[in-house]
């Protein structure tokens, strides 16, 4: 499955450059065409980066507001499949880190198949919500040009998800794979021999491959 497709499915963005820094309230720009970006001329990284520059809290209540985004508690995720299968073909372009290494170590052309599963999420509670809409509010009445400027065209992640990946290799191809492995620091799980083809699993390691983005302009409790 590849971005469009996961997109029409899920309702989801699959992330382009996935890194643990990627939080709730992270804010994102979306092109018209190609993948969603996180970084872009004028746009803050975060939303409450947004209110502090806007004078709408402290440094003190900055950092704790974003502590507490991130130890958000995950949850199972509620889609339908519990596994999500990604074209091996077009893996490498996520930049998804334990797939880069894979992919520099051992090669993606080797590898059968790419799939995320043992899936959760993390989401923005309907209190952290409400203080988001609040301080929308309080910016829009109080420093339009700075909503309007930095906030108003971008979206925001208000959903995450995460699983691990587990990948499917031939067993002529096994013994290379795991001594390319070794070289590299991922922890890889016993493998599951199906015979023909072998199963292995990476943990996510705090690193989401999705998201759900909504618009700022358009967010509301």
């Amino acid at each position: 499955m590849e971005i469009r497709q996961f997109r029409r499915k899920y309702d989801l963005e699959l992330i382009p450059a996935a890194t643990e820094s990627i939080m709730l309230g992270t804010l994102v720009w979306d092109p018209l065409i190609g993948a969603p970006k996180f970084n872009h001329p004028g746009m803050p990284d975060h939303i409450y980066t947004a209110f502090r520059t806007s004078g709408l809290f402290d440094d003190n209540e900055l950092v704790n507001y974003i502590e507490k985004i991130k130890s958000t508690d995950f949850i199972n995720a509620n889609f339908a499949e519990r596994i999500i299968d990604v074209d091996v073909d077009f893996a490498a372009t996520l930049e998804e880190p334990k797939i880069g290494k894979i992919e520099s170590s051992f090669g993606s052309d080797k590898v059968k198949k790419f799939t995320f599963g043992d899936l959760k999420a993390k989401v923005l509670s309907p209190l952290e919500r409400v203080h988001i809409d609040e301080n929308l509010d309080l910016l829009k009445k109080n420093n339009w040009d700075d909503y309007d400027g930095k906030v108003r065209r971008v979206f925001m992640i208000t959903e995450l998800y995460y699983g691990s990946l587990k990948i499917v290799i031939d067993n002529d191809v096994k013994a290379d794979f795991e001594a390319s492995i070794q070289h590299t620091d991922l922890e890889l799980s016993a493998g599951l021999d199906y015979g023909r083809s072998s199963e292995y699993s990476f943990s996510h390691n705090n690193v989401p491959f999705a998201m759900r983005i909504e618009r700022v302009k358009k967010f509301s409790a």
